[in-house]
């Protein structure tokens, strides 16, 4: 039976180590770093390598399954799993670029799809988690743990360049076995807690520190990958910087740390039990869980928070007729949904399209981004691909802050930051397409700010919209609008756009690894991406102005209010 932590110290050891777990969740990103090696190595085509990238988005980001096992189990089963999938993933590619095994290409096909589902295993563990530990700051969490996955792209660099020297080979050997060995580490850290239920001066103060961590975590990470790339740095130069940089990274543990040697007298305010005992472990639901209740609050999963239905709702419930039989009416937003009632609401649609728009589109430009640089003649694109991790961060740190304070200050939909990052994602392609000199840089650290805002706005809009109870299936399957777009825009777009012209230059014949240099690369690309954008920045203002009146209701007060079918 899954149990309560109780107590105000173990959610911040949960969210410190939640953080390293995101790093691993991050290796995903890593396909930039060696998509080179495989299309050199083993003689793919630009089409074949941009598969290769979808496969690579369907495994980060079709978590259907790990949403299911993670409303039934308890947090360290659904990250074992992600450990597993990541060493035999990783292990199958590893040894056919060191070219230990001659494996077909189907098979590292299959073999990315599962070591990247290692991170939306990981990521739903964690995510999930710590949105049910802190119920009431579901933005600014999101925000932290998103950013952080973000910002794990520029911390793969960094090992990748100054430790591994640049070898894509000991970079997957480094996911198949550094990354198992982490989460393994701190699969017992991460588990389910008591929610404060009330809004805390101190929570706040320890979001804040965690976040500013984080800021400075991205700008080193930055400034010692420029470092790296333009100076020739000692290994003990390079090992230092790894060395800091984990110390960054340990920043978050700082807080339960002095929680523990300045214990605060008062107890977290709200809390689900306020039990002295010295045994801080409670069952999850045990009687309470045998009935489900109809109507349920958004943290019901962790016992009831109410002592009791409102009068109106239950007459509600009450069935006419002999037996007086009970009958669930249907859920509202802002209360809990289950997915299938989730599924045949517009606003659950709108919302999927949105984001698939806005990342579908973003994440062609990433999985492409070698080839992009290369087209325009940048010979080194590491530096591009840390940029774009760094604003990336910015993004869904910065998205999940500032839509926290506007939604309590003036109960603006969250929504409205993806309006507005999708129209300047449509100036980001257009200077793309216009190939400018210098326009480079400029374009992709615009499209990674607003890349990583669709990823921290999505995450609490859905769980405000359809509540925690059944968040984990449903925040996974928005995510498939992430291979979706993969799909649609690199692979069966960018990725042909590219090889044709590659074929016009160099004359190749169809299966050839040539490369394609110049601005008509990727400039059909690019407008057709801007016009992606334009779809979603409409359907994003329709999506708004349908959910203000819910944000209204839940955030009235200036703080977040749990709903009863009362208040509907």
């Amino acid at each position: 039976m899954p149990a309560l932590k109780i107590g105000s110290r173990p959610p911040w050891v949960g969210l410190a180590a939640a953080v390293w777990v995101q790093i691993a969740a991050g290796n995903a990103y890593n396909f930039p770093l060696y998509s080179h090696s495989l299309k050199s190595v083993l003689g793919f085509n630009q089409q074949q390598v941009t598969m290769l990238g979808v496969a690579n988005d369907i495994g980060e980001n079709v978590g259907i399954l790990p949403g299911l096992v993670c409303n039934k189990s308890p947090p360290w089963v659904v990250l074992l799993i992600g450990t597993v999938a990541c060493f035999l993933g990783y292990g199958v590619l590893w040894l056919a670029l060191s070219q230990t095994l001659s494996l077909p290409y189907w098979v590292l096909w299959l073999a990315l799809c599962v070591a990247t589902n290692s991170s939306a295993w990981l990521g739903t563990g964690v995510l999930v988690t710590n949105m049910r530990n802190f119920p009431l700051s579901r933005g600014t969490v999101a925000g932290i743990l998103k950013g952080y996955v973000g910002l794990s792209a520029a911390v793969y660099t960094e090992i990748y360049s100054g430790v591994l020297h640049n070898s894509s080979t000991k970079l997957l050997l480094f996911l198949t076995l550094g990354m198992p060995v982490l989460c393994l580490a701190l699969i017992y850290l991460v588990r389910p807690c008591t929610p404060s239920l009330e809004e805390d001066s101190t929570e706040r103060g320890h979001f804040l520190f965690t976040q500013t961590a984080s800021v400075f975590l991205g700008i080193y990470l930055l400034t010692t990958t420029v470092l790296n790339d333009v100076l020739t740095l000692s290994d003990v130069i390079s090992y230092t910087f790894i060395g800091i940089m984990v110390l960054i990274l340990l920043a978050p543990l700082a807080i339960p740390i002095k929680m523990t040697l300045y214990p605060s007298n008062p107890k977290r305010s709200g809390m689900l039990s306020q039990s002295p005992s010295t045994d801080h472990l409670v069952p999850v639901g045990h009687d309470l869980d045998k009935s489900e209740p109809l109507l349920s609050s958004s943290a019901n999963n962790l016992g009831s928070f109410r002592d009791g239905d409102d009068e109106s709702d239950v007459n509600m419930l009450l069935a006419e007729g002999e037996g007086a039989v009970k009958k669930k009416r249907r859920p509202k937003r802002g209360e809990d949904f289950k997915f299938r009632e989730a599924v045949v609401k517009a606003d659950f649609w709108l919302l999927f399209l949105v984001y698939f728009l806005g990342v579908g589109s973003g994440v062609t430009v990433l999985n492409n981004l070698a080839q992009i640089g290369i087209a325009a003649g940048v010979t080194d694109t590491t530096i591009l691909l840390s940029l774009f991790s760094f604003c990336n961060f910015t993004g869904r740190l910065g998205g999940g802050a500032v839509s926290e304070y506007f939604v309590r200050l003036k109960t603006i939909p969250r929504t409205i930051w993806m309006t507005c990052t999708q129209v300047v994602m449509i100036a980001a392609y257009l200077l793309f397409a216009s190939f400018i000199n210098g326009s480079l840089y400029a374009a992709t650290a615009l499209l990674g700010i607003c890349f990583g805002v669709q990823f921290s706005v999505m995450v609490p809009t859905a769980s405000e919209l359809f509540g925690l109870k059944h968040f984990g299936i449903i925040y996974n399957f928005m995510l498939i609008g992430n291979p979706l777009g993969a799909l649609l825009f690199s692979g069966l777009l960018a990725g042909y756009i590219y090889d044709k012209e590659a074929e016009k230059q160099n004359g190749f014949l169809v299966g050839s690894s040539g490369s394609c240099l110049g601005p008509n690369c990727f400039r059909l690309t690019f407008l057709v991406l801007a016009g992606v954008c334009g779809l979603g920045s409409i359907l994003s203002v329709i999506l708004t102005v349908r959910i203000r009146p819910v944000y209204k209701m839940l955030y009235s007060g200036g703080s977040f209010r749990q709903p009863q079918g009362s208040h509907h």
